[in-house]
């Protein structure tokens, strides 16, 4: 049964897969990654991120360890740790190009062929989660991502968007990227929904609201609720700090906390 898995799996020791998605770029897919990582760490998991975007590989410098190296061991790449726990770790592109403003100019057969590898040759151990930051659309790395995970069971899908019109139109044909290639969507998050004013806590609606929770009811998938734009979260990002830490306060925490939960409640559903 077994037979067309490696011999030796690096993905052996990781319990779930979730795929980050979503149509469109800057919908804040690496900001969902990043917060969904400390979530689940704040809940005792052990969390690793695989950022397979490779042209824009923003996950290294929102844990503030773009500097780092990836170093190998005997059976393959070891990942960067993000703290002394070892609870959370990464891998990226950003951390294999010699300087950070170096450009990823390849062709598709080239960004395959690396995504396939970090799926294979990354030595993650054993992890709760392995969040899959991808980047904007339903194109090549997309296909290799799920190709290459296919014979270790993603957990599922996690679709990004904003709330106007034309963010949840593209998310609409990730929708369909995700019936195509049978990928289970656990739920949308709508990001940015909303500005938390820093002086009054005021919430004012920039982008308009709901159009995440309007396409979750139309395509039938969990809506797993709205992220609103903090500056708070912009700036612990930006520095690199554990966010869900520091601003307990902030209306974005007990979004976040509730995404975290519900995709930990589907996770102990799916192994009862």
């Amino acid at each position: 049964l077994l037979s067309f898995l490696p011999e030796r799996s690096n993905l052996a020791g990781v319990r779930h897969i979730l795929l980050v998605l979503s149509g469109k770029g800057g919908v804040g897919k690496s900001t969902i990654s990043t917060e969904l990582a400390l979530s689940l760490r704040h809940s005792g998991k052990k969390v690793g991120i695989l950022d397979v975007d490779l042209c824009g590989p923003s996950i290294p410098c929102m844990f503030r360890v773009q500097d780092n190296d990836v170093h190998q061991c005997d059976s393959g790449w070891v990942p960067v740790f993000v703290d002394q726990d070892k609870s959370i770790s990464l891998m990226s592109i950003g951390f294999l190009l010699e300087k950070p403003d170096d450009a990823v100019v390849w062709r598709g057969p080239k960004k395959n062929a690396l995504i396939k590898q970090f799926v294979a040759d990354v030595a993650w151990g054993d992890l709760d989660f392995l969040i899959v930051d991808t980047p904007p659309g339903t194109s090549d790395e997309h296909i290799s991502t799920v190709e290459a995970l296919r014979p270790y069971k993603p957990l599922g899908a996690i679709l990004v968007t904003t709330p106007q019109a034309v963010s949840v139109g593209d998310v609409r044909r990730e929708l369909t990227f995700c019936k195509k290639t049978g990928l289970r969507v656990l739920g949308i998050v709508e990001n940015m929904s909303g500005f938390v004013c820093p002086h009054c806590s005021e919430c004012t609606n920039i982008f308009s609201k709901g159009g995440g929770e309007e396409l979750a009811k139309h395509a039938g998938v969990p809506f797993l609720g709205c992220v609103p734009l903090d500056p708070q979260l912009s700036q612990s990002l930006e520095e690199g700090r554990d966010f869900i830490q520091e601003f307990p306060k902030s209306s974005a925490f007990p979004a976040l906390a509730h995404i975290a939960q519900q995709i930990l409640d589907g996770t102990s559903q799916q192994s009862s």
